[in-house]
């Protein structure tokens, strides 16, 4: 019996289905909503493709790394070092080895809605997860890239099980722990990646809480970074007691 083309759909939708023959006889039924199904079936499959693809080639470093016997990775990265207001945020993440989360990318590629969702699956996943916070206040008087290596230690010795072998996105931290440093690490390897992410959104969600107390900067929506809202807040208010006062922009303010 030949089936609905919503019997057809409900299948093809199905997260589980996987019958490349059941495919092919779709592609041989001459109704237009079948073929347009199949065409969107398989437009999808090859986007799965990709970010499988996408996954494996960032997983490089850490295959390399499993290879040599290590087991468990940390991949570490910081977000937070541009904006004029509020922490420095740095986010140590260890994957399972068989882990596998699809889309995975810097941080600052996706969506935001991408980002919520990944933050929940990494969450859901993840080994460990270790978080490092360093404030304004430290980032005025240590220097911003003083500051940046300091959230990602804190974020290490955050971590409930102490890694093996760490990867890290453009920088070196003081540690014992066998360390790799990684340009753009954050599009390069699925752990500094996830880092990213866990960094990103949490450092967001904190910034979005500041602005229910300071409200004329629009935190929310630029997490402190320099926009036109944001410097017409600080002409129009003055600046709050979050500002990174020795930023060029806030500094006038003082």
């Amino acid at each position: 019996m030949t089936q609905s083309i919503k019997e057809i759909k409900a299948r093809l939708l199905d997260p589980q289905f996987h019958d490349p023959a059941y495919v092919s006889l779709l592609r041989e039924d001459t109704r237009s909503g079948v073929k347009k199904l199949v065409e969107q079936y398989e437009k999808q499959q090859q986007k799965q493709q990709l970010l499988k693809d996408k996954y494996m080639e960032m997983s490089l470093f850490e295959q390399a790394a499993y290879a040599k016997g290590v087991r468990f990775i940390a991949g570490l990265d910081e977000v937070g070092r541009g904006p004029l207001a509020g922490p420095v945020v740095a986010a140590a993440v260890i994957l399972p080895k068989d882990c596998q989360i699809l889309g995975l990318n810097d941080s600052k590629q996706l969506s935001q809605k991408k980002r919520d969702d990944l933050f929940v699956e990494i969450h859901n996943h993840a080994i460990a997860i270790g978080m490092g916070v360093v404030t304004h206040e430290e980032i005025d008087q240590i220097n911003i890239y003083q500051a940046s290596r300091l959230a990602m230690k804190l974020a290490l010795e955050d971590l409930a099980i102490t890694p093996e072998y760490l990867l890290v996105d453009a920088m070196t931290i003081d540690t014992s722990i066998q360390q790799q440093s990684l340009i753009k690490g954050d599009a390069r390897s699925i752990s500094i990646a996830a880092a990213s992410i866990i960094a990103k959104v949490y450092r967001d969600n904190l910034m979005a809480d500041f602005h229910q107390t300071y409200p004329y900067y629009g935190f929310d929506k630029n997490a402190g970074y320099g926009t036109k809202d944001h410097l017409d807040g600080m002409r129009s208010h003055g600046i709050c007691p979050i500002h990174r006062k020795t930023f060029a922009p806030v500094k006038q303010y003082l």
